[in-house]
């Protein structure tokens, strides 16, 4: 990954690189935050409202994808929100399991939502992936796998793009 400092072209818009950090950074420090109260309550953090509550109406024609893309994040952010066991291996994968499958559901929105085909690959390739994480992960400290499913590689409905 290259960074810049000047900012990304957006259609009509343009987001420069330390607005992005400064975002991330306050996903990451909410999360933490949302971490130490994890005995209390389960958490749901949502980095669209955090990141800009103007977005939707700014850009109208991705508010589908960014709903969608802010439902993966809280259902993975809350997911990852465990109680420890005691086990870190255990641990490790009941955080990350979540955090794979956000990625997974973010991959997805983007095939249902974006147009660019070279990001389309890489959504899909993200989806295989990620599943073969989840999968070795839960088989390295002994649960089963989940029941086989159809690749989500190709949404149901969706059109093939040329």
């Amino acid at each position: 990954m290259i960074l810049r400092s000047e900012p990304f072209p957006l259609p009509g818009k343009s987001i420069s690189l330390r607005g992005l950090m400064a975002c991330l950074a306050v996903v990451a420090v909410a999360a933490f935050i949302a971490g130490a109260e994890l005995h209390s309550q389960p958490v749901t953090i949502s980095p669209f409202a955090i990141c800009s509550t103007a977005t939707q109406a700014e850009f109208p024609g991705e508010t589908s994808y960014l709903a969608e893309n802010d439902t993966a994040m809280n259902k993975m952010m809350s997911g990852m929100a465990i109680r420890p066991s005691g086990d870190a291996d255990r641990d490790f994968v009941a955080m990350m399991s979540p955090h794979h499958q956000g990625a997974i559901e973010m991959a997805q929105a983007v095939l249902r939502n974006g147009h660019n085909e070279q990001i389309r690959r890489l959504a899909q390739e993200i989806i295989v992936t990620q599943q073969q994480e989840i999968a070795a992960m839960r088989l390295a400290i002994g649960e089963p796998l989940p029941p086989s499913v159809p690749s989500p590689t190709q949404l149901a409905g969706s059109a093939v793009r040329p």
